[in-house]
């Protein structure tokens, strides 16, 4: 395929000053983002888990690859597998499997093995990442950044979810392989995570050490 250039679509310009007030307020919308754990049983609509995967979708990625794919997961009996399946790689890592020093950082986390919103969030969605491609006679073809570009769109992904008034939490059992067979995923994928979605538990809670985020004095350098 060849270089064809087209003019800049959906263009946005704003003023210096209508440009510093758009931003400041989705950074104070983004700062209400919290993970959460204590998810509600109540459904979400479809339409709503594809618009947010669809978002996901227009992140950048090396080479335009779009080197993803996101499964979402409805059905309670897929769910209590998957937690099940996670459930036991996690016993095995918090009884030492991680290291103590990983576990010792958790602690203000407060996560533990059992995993319920596996199974009480309305939604599950699993990212893979496309380590290389596959053309229809079964050739592999390189794929370039792919955890960068995975990473972009699974950012982009926790925002559209914050967007549409949901709560998720990235979840990354370790290992994760036995997703690939659970969600009928080829062996050029791998998993990344697996994101609950829904709406919080009336009772839901977050850690405090979580709420203690770096101050822009330590995550930025300017020259």
């Amino acid at each position: 395929m060849s270089y064809v250039p087209l003019p800049l679509p959906d263009r946005v310009q704003l003023s210096p000053g209508a440009s510093l007030q758009q931003v400041q307020a989705y950074r104070d919308y983004m700062r209400r983002r919290h993970s959460v754990r204590d998810f509600a049983p109540d459904p979400v609509e479809r339409a709503v888990i594809e618009a947010c995967i669809e978002a996901a979708g227009t992140a950048p990625s090396g080479a335009n690859q779009q080197p993803w794919h996101f499964v979402a997961i409805a059905d309670p009996a897929m769910k209590a597998r998957i937690r099940e399946a996670a459930e036991e790689e996690e016993r095995a890592f918090y009884a030492g499997g991680g290291g103590d020093e990983w576990l010792t950082a958790l602690e203000p986390v407060g996560t533990g093995p059992e995993k319920p919103h596996l199974t009480i969030a309305p939604w599950l969605i699993v990212v893979f990442a496309q380590r290389y491609g596959l053309d229809d006679e079964g050739g592999r073809h390189k794929h370039y950044y792919v955890p960068e570009s995975v990473g972009i769109a699974c950012g982009m992904l926790i925002a559209a979810i914050h967007h549409a008034g949901l709560v998720t939490l990235e979840h990354t059992p370790n290992p994760m392989k036995f997703l690939n067979a659970l969600c009928h995923r080829p062996e050029n994928e791998k998993p990344v995570m697996i994101l609950p979605v829904g709406l919080p538990s009336p009772a839901a809670t977050v850690p405090a050490a979580a709420k203690r985020k770096k101050p822009l004095s330590q995550i930025m350098s300017v020259f």
